[in-house]
């Protein structure tokens, strides 16, 4: 389903089509395209842009798309099997992210997503912001290494509260969340080596893990979060030296681990000889208010914090920092030097302009207030249409974890959800190993408006009472 709803898969599945057809035959037209693909038109358009590309269509204003006139080719396509040879069984599984990351169908509600919509994002402020950093005289130039001074010591400030336990120097300016864990993992450990993680998980941990070669293990979590016994269990058995944890708003359960819990993970760690990486993703979007970092109660360098303010703000601003203490910070650095040399400054002045401004608490503020709003909406529909359902109810972040009777497929649920125009994220994904029942990921945070959250609960209600049905 994912690559189905690309705009790589539709110009494959439309190039057999048009390989079929006369030059100058018309195709069907983008509202065709779109009912009969499940896409969205800019899915549709992107695709027909590629075909163009190609020289296959070719597109006139207000009459459509046609074949090209072009010679047929006669000769036999490439033989291109050598490469599976040469690039052996290591494979690079991106579904689960691409999953994230593809605009819903047209006329599907998004109840799955982890980005705010547009109509929450500061857009215009960030146009303010982009504006008065690119007329910097050294805005193109060449950042310091570890990044802009100011913005290390806004995100030292952040994070450290009033605690100040952390100081600039021990701050990396990264390209953003997923960078960082790619950045951060890969420092920490070679090809092979396990990697302690709470089941369910982030997707994207998943996929950064299995990338790099890396053994995920699974440690159960509960209503508060990472379960210290068993994470004990965990290294022992398995010898592990990295723990990752989202102890904030976690996703996708939404739990938040408890201050003597978080120090009871610490001291698990600390006698295990294990980093414990902190995925501090959420924290901006708390409805409540959120707990002090993990790292904040660190006095030994066993933390590896990754803060970011993506889902705060809008997508594109790939910004986030890394805070490490000791050799683990000089080993953090030296990998993100030798991959990607350092984050695009005109974007690192961006966010500095934005935190900076007035509008940046008012922003905030604007977004808890509607993130509460729709969190309430949500459940307050769920309530309405699905009463038996065991849904959380979130301080923070953007997701329901929805526990859904046993027996029922989550996987074919979602797909059917789909089909019937909502779009939700089936739990199993988010298990690193076998999960411990069917789930829904319900998002409250994309959809465009209460209105929007409510139909796409009740749309939902109608596929879940099929799968229910005897």
């Amino acid at each position: 389903m994912q690559q189905d709803s690309s705009a790589a898969t539709l110009a494959d599945r439309l190039r057999v089509e048009v390989g079929r057809m006369r030059p100058g035959e018309r195709l069907p037209s983008s509202r065709s395209l779109v009912e009969r693909h499940k896409v969205s038109p800019v899915t549709v358009a992107r695709a027909l842009q590629l075909l163009v590309a190609e020289g296959l269509v070719v597109t006139r204003p207000g009459s459509g798309a046609f074949a090209a006139d072009q010679p047929r080719r006669t000769a036999e396509p490439a033989d291109l099997g050598w490469q599976a040879v040469t690039l052996g069984d290591r494979s690079v599984d991106a579904s689960g992210v691409s999953w994230l990351l593809t605009p819903p169908p047209e006329g599907a509600i998004p109840l799955s997503g982890g980005y705010l919509p547009p109509t929450l994002q500061p857009t215009r402020a960030l146009a303010t912001a982009m504006a008065r950093a690119s007329r910097r005289p050294d805005a193109w130039e060449l950042p310091p290494l570890g990044g802009v001074a100011e913005l290390r010591a806004w995100f030292a400030r952040t994070v450290s509260g009033s605690a100040g336990q952390v100081s600039p120097a021990d701050v990396l300016i990264t390209g953003g969340g997923q960078q960082s864990l790619t950045t951060v993992l890969r420092a920490l450990l070679p090809p092979g080596a396990p990697l302690l993680l709470e089941s369910p998980t982030y997707l994207g941990v998943l996929a950064v893990a299995r990338a790099s070669g890396l053994h995920p293990v699974p440690v159960p979590i509960d209503d508060q979060g990472l379960r210290p016994d068993l994470l004990a269990e965990a290294l022992e058995t398995t010898g592990a030296r990295v723990v990752y944890c989202q102890p904030t708003f976690q996703n996708p359960t939404g739990a938040v681990i408890p201050a003597e819990r978080r120090a009871e993970i610490l001291e698990v760690a600390r006698r295990a000889g294990a980093f414990v990486v902190e995925d501090d993703f959420a924290r901006h979007l708390a409805i409540g208010t959120a707990p002090p970092p993990m790292i904040a109660a660190d006095g030994d360098g066993r933390v590896v914090h990754i803060a970011t303010l993506t889902k705060a703000t809008a997508p594109s601003l790939r910004v986030a920092a890394v805070i490490a203490r000791g050799p683990v910070a000089e080993r953090i650095r030296a990998t993100q030097l030798v991959e990607e040399f350092f984050p695009a400054r005109p974007l690192q002045e961006t966010l500095l302009e934005l935190v900076s401004s007035p509008g940046w608490a008012r922003h905030l503020r604007a977004v808890r207030t509607a993130l509460r709003s729709r969190r309430d909406a949500t459940l307050a529909a769920f309530g309405r249409y699905l009463p038996d359902l065991a849904v959380t109810r979130p301080e923070g972040g953007m997701h329901h974890w929805v526990r859904l009777p046993a027996g029922i497929d989550d996987m074919a649920l979602a797909e059917a959800a789909l089909r019937a125009g909502v779009l939700v994220s089936a739990g199993r994904p988010f298990f690193p190993a076998e999960p411990s029942g069917p789930y829904l990921r319900i998002s409250y945070g994309s959809a465009a408006s209460e209105a929007e959250l409510a139909e796409g609960v009740r749309r939902l209600a109608s596929v879940v009472a099929e799968f229910s049905s005897p």
